[in-house]
């Protein structure tokens, strides 16, 4: 039977492990990348070392699991993403991707954004193509969806477009039903994916 590949998560807090697992199974399938890709999380590295089942493609990993482990990770730091809480430690080489887990959703988006790229050019795996949403927004919806996922609320989304607060939440409410999510996660994933912002905007 052939291992299925996995996202891995590894860090000692079993709260952050669920929480990255929640955000990575949410945003996934959305952007199309990784429909066919898990995601298994470990409070250890041992505990990872033992399953024998997981074929990672990807890592988000505790900063002194990383540390602890530079022979493992090194060679293939392009696909980790070192989880910190706050400085990241001078013995962390440079080359390594870090998010600081106590910043915003956002944040975490970036680091999830960055991975996508990588994973598959790396496993020789074909990315599976996003779900055709290219046109299914009108400019004017575009424009409002760019400042939404740039953190404006629906005041000052009328007053930058010239348009009535009644109107930004129609749009707001077309954009939902026609990507079938209101997560700001989601449509952020969205909007960067199909070039409406760039993650230099976020």
């Amino acid at each position: 039977m052939e291992t299925k590949p996995k996202i891995a998560v590894i860090h000692p807090n079993s709260l952050c492990c669920m929480a990255m697992r929640t955000i990575i199974t949410d945003i996934a399938p959305f952007i199309g990348a990784f429909r066919a890709v898990e995601t298994a999380t470990y409070n250890s590295m041992d505990e990872f070392l033992a399953d024998e089942q997981c074929q990672a493609i990807h890592y988000f990993v505790a900063v002194e699991v990383v540390i602890r482990n530079l022979p493992f990770f090194a060679p293939q730091y392009r696909r980790c993403i070192v989880l910190t809480e706050g400085n990241t430690p001078a013995e962390l080489p440079s080359e390594f991707r870090t998010v600081d887990i106590r910043q915003p959703e956002r944040e975490l988006l970036k680091g999830f954004l960055a991975m996508q790229g990588t994973a598959h050019a790396a496993h020789g795996m074909a990315p599976r193509p996003a779900p055709d949403y290219a046109e299914l927004l009108s400019q004017r919806e575009k424009d409002v969806l760019a400042l939404i996922v740039k953190g404006y609320i629906n005041k000052e989304i009328a007053d930058m477009l010239n348009i009535s607060t009644a109107t930004v939440i129609f749009h707001r409410r077309n954009i939902a039903e026609k990507l079938g999510t209101k997560s700001i996660g989601r449509l952020t994933i969205y909007a960067v994916m199909n070039g409406i912002v760039g993650m230099n905007e976020l």
